[in-house]
């Protein structure tokens, strides 16, 4: 037995008293050999968590001294949760005070704790559930070593104020004359600060200044920040570069061999404005039969990233592309990823095909895999592509604009230099191809998909880098058709090699928790929209059609997908919830991510396994379930590192954007939704940008606002004027905090609400009232019986019965 599992059967035993390590080095009786891996075993286990150190340096299970390991998670008013180690542990609340000197995403060991009176009484005043309670004891490894924010001075010293405003405490450094960089770091500068080890909370903690990054708020400050967070970089190391180098820009015969030549039949490229890499073509053909052949063409980034070489190992170290507003860091070299592998107009290009044959109804009826070599012959945008799916005017289609050369890779010709045959052929071409994907999308929910469909707010900079212009995209036709082709693709090479017995790396989407969609069933509730039982899928459908057309859409349907366990890689075919498929993975985005090149690699060895006529003549090595367990788990990890540099570069410059309106004379008008109503303002959501902020009730000057009783809106005391929950108000940027990361509105007017808005609105307040009847009965009955004396009993005697009062006479 593992060393490991002995030291824990060993306290798992239920005679087990806690023990220090030198009892515990005599109690397993270990050898020698043992013995040189002890130490470092017992601190292993310490670390991640599975067992603990108690008074007197003993050891125990966590679980049987009342301890819990986990991350910390802060708000921005210093209260956290801890999210457990153990996949099936309760999330613990800690309040601010018992936070200790753990910072946001510490791992941690907590010890349970009784909830404190003053917040058992609000809760139940409140009518909510009871939480678990817990303290910090010990910080097992901090996430961070180093923290980035803005340099500030006071009367007496410096500081920094840090860029994560969940990190409550500003950090103590040493005047920048003392700083050993050169330049010497100013006031006002972005920097890096080195922690020195914090022990007292009552203090703040300190550090010294390792870098500084340029002027706070500046692009380029803002975006070597984003790279120091997440752990990005934008340049490759030179063993990469000199692969690099040994790679053509073009291909040649000898990269051809034996590959089906595509290059004269008419494909297309459709991607979005801003797209850096092209990595996905169609094409499409007639067949005999009267039927139609669409290829959907993906690049062959295998044929020249090989597996084992210094370019593969940066590839898997970086795991994918990671898309930051205005710029992309990308998983390949630029040579690569803009140039030799993506499918840019008029250049030939090598790519693996999914051939998808469907029949003179559109049905489909056959699949069959190739290597091929293409080439584009329009790189379209989306708006390109929608106009020629809902315009026949070729003049009206030309009029479309095309994207400014610095915000993509590559613009194609503009179609003002298209002749009316090539574009009445591109027209007639997405429209045939519009005509399948709809049938495809339809049997797609009609199998039980679920439509997660939502608006994405595009957000595009000047050639300074600065926040310019917001656009909300709508997942409108032509991204639909591009998704169904891609959906087809991954699907039915999953499946093919599911027939084969190739184990691979799919794309799974557990099934959520019961106990998340019974508390998204309350939130809906509360919202004004009646379900059922969430576990059956007919009633998760059934709630998304009635989300569609609610005010408040976005938001609630942010909260269903946070419900949802996320998606990760895993080498099995487990299936995915979302899309009601039990085959799928990623196959079709190789240039970005590195999960889709390992299927790359994989469809050459089945190429030759089915001994098809394009298959490379040498056989690539089969990845092994091993092997595919250790990259789904490091893939997961990056591609959620990724997101949340995403995310995060969506904050920034939507924080930039805002506070560049604040300086306008004349300030822009935004429709928004009041989300929520508390008794110091109103919270709201643009329509178009989905950005969040506060109408603060200092603000609402034409009379004195009070909440009304049923917590729903803000009532004018004079006028009797209501601003509720659902309502449409128009508002101007009022007040931007960059380290609050925090946006005040102000009110300037407000709309009529439509039918629908009005009667949601009264759903929500008619639930508000209802809930809020049933909390007062509950609290009236709690007091009642606190009021009610207690009953006498009697005591008993010592033959059991109740002695009896002697009466007077």
């Amino acid at each position: 037995m593992p060393l490991d599992q002995r030291i824990l059967e060993h306290l798992r035993h239920p005679d087990y008293v806690p023990q220090t390590a030198e009892e515990l080095d005599k109690a397993l009786e270990l050898t020698k050999a043992e013995r040189r891996s002890y130490k470092r075993m017992l601190h292993k286990l310490l670390d991640e968590g599975i067992i603990a150190k108690v008074k007197r340096d003993k050891f125990v299970l966590p679980k049987d001294a009342d301890l819990v390991s986990g991350e910390i998670r802060f708000r921005q008013s210093g209260s956290a949760v801890l999210v457990p180690d153990q996949p099936d542990g309760e999330t613990l609340q800690i309040l601010a005070e018992d936070t200790g000197v753990a910072l946001h995403g510490d791992k941690v060991l907590v010890r349970l704790q009784e909830e404190p009176k003053w917040r058992m009484r609000k809760r139940e005043r409140r009518g909510q559930a009871k939480e678990p309670m817990a303290r910090v004891l010990r910080i097992l490894k901090r996430k961070n070593t180093t923290v980035i924010g803005t340099l500030k001075r006071s009367r007496l010293f410096h500081f920094v104020i840090p860029d994560d405003p969940r990190i409550n405490q500003d950090i103590l450094v040493p005047p920048p004359e003392d700083c050993e960089l050169t330049p010497k770091p100013a006031v006002e500068d972005k920097v890096v600060v080195r922690l020195h080890e914090w022990k007292q909370r009552h203090m703040n903690p300190e550090g010294e200044i390792s870098e500084i990054l340029g002027k706070a708020h500046e692009p380029f400050a803002e975006f070597k920040a984003l790279l120091h967070k997440f752990h990005l970089d934008t340049d490759f190391p030179d063993a990469v570069m000199r692969e690099v180098e040994s790679i053509g820009d073009k291909v040649t015969n000898k990269d051809i061999g034996n590959r089906r030549d595509m290059r004269d039949i008419f494909t297309l490229t459709i991607d979005p404005d801003d797209a850096k890499d092209f990595d996905d073509a169609l094409s499409i053909e007639s067949l005999p039969n009267g039927g139609t052949r669409v290829g959907v063409h993906i690049a062959d980034v295998s044929h020249y990233v090989k597996s084992g070489t210094e370019l593969d190992r940066e590839a898997r170290n970086r795991g994918n592309s990671t898309y930051l507003v205005g710029c992309v860091i990308p998983m390949l070299p630029h040579a690569l990823s803009n140039g030799i592998c993506s499918l840019v107009e008029a250049e030939g290009r090598l790519t693996k095909t999914v051939f998808l044959d469907f029949d003179s109804e559109q049905h489909h009826i056959d699949t069959h895999f190739a290597n091929t070599v293409i080439c584009s012959n329009k790189r379209l945008t989306y708006k390109q592509a929608f106009a020629c799916m809902t315009k026949d005017d070729l003049d009206a289609i030309r009029g479309t604009p095309m994207p400014p050369s610095h915000q993509t890779g590559s613009t194609g010709r503009p179609l003002s230099q298209v002749d009316d045959k090539e574009l009445t052929k591109i027209r007639d071409t997405i429209k045939h191809f519009w005509k399948i994907a709809s049938l495809l999308r339809k049997k797609r929910y009609k199998a039980g998909s679920l439509e997660l469909d939502m608006p994405e707010v595009k957000i595009y900079v000047d050639e300074k880098g600065y926040a310019d212009r917001m656009e909300t995209t709508e997942h409108d036709e032509s991204h639909q058709l591009i998704e169904e082709f891609m959906l087809a693709a991954n699907e039915a090479v999953a499946r093919a090699y599911f027939e084969q017995g190739m184990p691979t790396l799919s794309r799974v989407h557990d099934e959520p928790d019961p106990e998340k969609l019974l508390e998204l069933r309350d939130q809906m509730t509360l919202a004004g929209i009646a379900i059922g039982d969430l576990t059956n899928r007919k009633e998760v459908m059934r709630m998304l059609k009635k989300i569609k057309p609610h005010p408040q859409a976005y938001t609630l349907k942010l909260s269903f997908l946070r419900s949802m366990k996320q998606a990760c890689y895993r080498p099995a075919y487990d299936g995915h919830y979302g899309l009601a498929k039990q085959f799928y993975l990623h196959y079709t985005s190789p240039i970005r991510r590195y999960s889709d090149l390992v299927v790359h690699r994989q469809f050459d060895w089945y190429a030759c396994k089915k001994k098809l006529k394009t298959a490379p003549r040498r056989s690539p090595k089969p990845y092994t379930p091993g092997d595919l367990e250790g990259i789904g788990q490091h893939l997961s990890i990056t591609e959620r590192n990724s997101q949340e540099a995403e995310r995060e570069s969506v904050k920034i410059k939507l924080l930039e954007f805002f506070d560049r309106e604040v300086k306008k004379e004349k300030k822009s008008i935004f429709d928004a939704v009041i989300l929520d109503v508390k008794n110091h303002g109103l919270f709201v959501e643009l329509t178009e940008s989905m950005a969040f902020g506060l109408v603060h009730i200092s603000t609402l000057q034409d009379d004195l606002y009070r909440i009304s009783d049923d917590g729903t809106s803000l009532v004018g005391r004079r006028q009797r004027k209501r601003y509720y929950l659902g309502q449409t108000v128009q508002v101007v940027t009022e007040r931007v905090d960059r380290f609050k990361r925090q946006i005040d509105f102000r009110i300037i007017g407000d709309k009529t609400p439509p039918k629908e808005e009005r009667s949601f609105a009264g759903a929500v307040q008619k639930t508000q009232y209802k809930r809020q009847s049933k909390r007062k009965k509950a609290q009236a009955e709690l007091e009642r019986l606190r009021a009610k004396p207690p009953k006498k009993t009697h005591r008993k005697g010592k033959s059991g019965n109740p002695s009896k009062r002697r009466r007077k006479k």
